[in-house]
């Protein structure tokens, strides 16, 4: 029987050894199962330094204002939102794409164009807890171990339908294609769950939470009057469409609510 090829014995062993030490975890505030393999403490490392190397090639804001506003929603919500190893740190870049984003180990950075979006504390809140949340979701961690996993499964399979001389490259190029469908579908639905557990940390902290469902109406309305859309269809995007974000949200409120002390 014709052996494979060491390259891709050696890649099916490494993902084979990968699986075995995959860590089963449980999502906070949602309860859905994950695989990761990456260790919690190696993912903030990561996210040091890459906030790290970020602060020293981005272009720091130094408005006061902004940066008070950041730091007073970061505060707040830094003490309910669960983020293993953190470092809190929060950082206004002179940017002015309306974005955010946050680095595993509590490292947090906002654009100065998002202002233009959130309008106020909650709104900000809101954007800041979405954020937050695929890190305590542990979202890019569980991304690349499916990546992983999927990888191996279309290695494997290409190799089945490529020996003996058959030609397999079609139903091989179409199983990649399946799994890069999977993968955003994926990526889409880890973007509604940090959607559902952003708004349970901004209600946690004090804000209310049915500002996150008025910031997503106003993320919409900023993407159409800025012609921002783009014409991908949903199934090949890796966020959702507008209408189901918000109607998903809308779904979770209630829970979301019932943490509202405000």
């Amino acid at each position: 029987m014709k052996r494979p090829p060491a390259s891709l014995f050696a890649f099916t062993t490494l993902v084979a050894a990968l699986v075995g030490v995959a860590c089963t975890t449980t999502v906070p505030e949602t309860g859905r199962r994950q695989v990761n393999f990456l260790d919690p403490a190696q993912e903030a490392a990561l996210g040091l330094t890459e906030f790290q190397k970020m602060k020293q090639t981005l272009r720091i804001s130094t408005d006061p204002s902004a940066n008070a506003l950041v730091q007073r929603v970061g505060t707040r919500l830094s003490k309910v939102m669960p983020v293993p190893n953190a470092e809190w740190e929060f950082v206004v870049f002179d940017d002015p794409t309306p974005n955010a984003f946050a680095l595993p180990g509590g490292k947090v950075g906002v654009h100065t164009g998002l202002f233009q979006v959130s309008l106020n504390e909650a709104g900000l809140a809101a954007v800041i807890g979405h954020e937050v949340a695929h890190v305590v979701a542990r979202h890019s961690g569980e991304r690349l171990s499916q990546n992983v996993l999927a990888g191996a499964a279309v290695a494997g399979a290409g190799y089945m339908m490529n020996k003996d001389g058959r030609n397999g490259a079609l139903p091989t190029a179409a199983l990649g294609a399946g799994a890069l469908v999977a993968t955003k579908a994926f990526s889409r639905g880890q973007e509604l769950e940090a959607d559902r557990m952003g708004a349970i940390f901004m209600a946690r902290a004090g804000y209310d939470p049915r500002e996150a469902v008025s910031l997503w109406q106003r993320f919409a309305d900023w993407r159409k009057t800025n012609g921002a859309g783009g014409g991908t269809p949903q199934f090949l995007s890796t966020h959702p469409l507008d209408e189901k974000r918000i109607s998903e949200l809308q779904y979770y409120l209630p829970e979301a609510i019932a943490e509202y002390k405000g």
